[in-house]
């Protein structure tokens, strides 16, 4: 499937998904939004997939929402315009395949929730990360969730209340991203965590992330139990079989799938 505003790559068991309008330094236009969905979907239908990078074309990785889409909607048309921008971090969280955020430039509003709804997160020396919305009368509604779930209530609000932009080693030392890199080293380093993950058994980190976002939100000794079922069905399946006698044998596991 073509796309106006996304391109898709991919490369052995990595595809990438690059939000492609760097004329407007990628933000969201409403056209965007639904192709990034579909993309994002679609590279976790694919069975040769087994991860997902999510980075952004020119100079920034996203600027948030397109405001030339703003006036003239009625209530009903602004929670439809808006449920559109934010449906992606609902899809990033119930893929099966885990997503990273290779980011550079400016990841502002929708692109800072980007970053903090992704699995994991690389950025480049520099990047510059704000949820800038309240400086033009609005608020990072959307991107609030999944970055209040990253950082805690105290640094959220300073993000969201303020507006001000973080820069890329701040991001890092408060767990926003996982790592920084320097500008000519983020397309190096974002590939060498892909194929990492890549070279791991495609069902156990499926089943594994599912499984993670699904504990999240239960009371301990829930979280725990239901913790323990998956890992039971995970213990019954080819690969896991396949990984403990490759362990035991010292040799390089051949995965299943299964």
């Amino acid at each position: 499937m073509s796309y106006s505003t996304v391109l898709i790559e991919r490369k052995g068991h990595i595809g990438t998904v690059i939000l492609n309008r760097p004329e407007y330094m990628n933000t969201f236009s409403s056209e965007m939004a639904d192709e990034l969905n579909a993309a994002l979907v679609g590279l976790d239908m694919d069975q040769d997939v087994r991860v997902i990078v999510l980075k952004g074309s020119g100079k920034a990785f996203c600027v948030g929402i397109d405001v030339s889409e703003f006036h003239g909607k009625s209530h009903a048309q602004y929670l439809e315009w808006v449920t559109r921008m934010e449906n992606v971090i609902i899809t990033i969280s119930g893929m099966k395949k885990p997503v990273i955020a290779s980011a550079h430039g400016y990841a502002v509003a929708n692109g800072a929730g980007l970053i903090a709804a992704c699995d994991l997160a690389i950025v480049a020396e520099g990047t510059k990360i704000g949820a800038t919305a309240v400086n033009v009368g609005l608020f990072c509604m959307g991107p609030a969730v999944p970055i209040s779930r990253i950082l805690g209530r105290k640094r959220a609000l300073e993000m969201v209340l303020t507006g001000d932009l973080i820069d890329a080693s701040k991001a890092l030392e408060w767990g926003l991203v996982n790592q920084v890199v320097p500008a000519g080293k983020l397309q190096e380093e974002t590939e060498r965590l892909a194929e990492k993950l890549a070279l791991k058994s495609p069902l156990a980190v499926q089943m594994g992330k599912r499984a993670f976002y699904g504990m999240s939100d239960m009371e301990l000794s829930k979280a725990v139990e239901y913790s323990n079922e998956v890992f039971a069905s995970l213990c019954i399946t080819e690969d896991a079989s396949e990984g403990v006698e490759a362990f035991l044998n010292k040799r390089l596991p051949v995965w299943k799938e299964k």
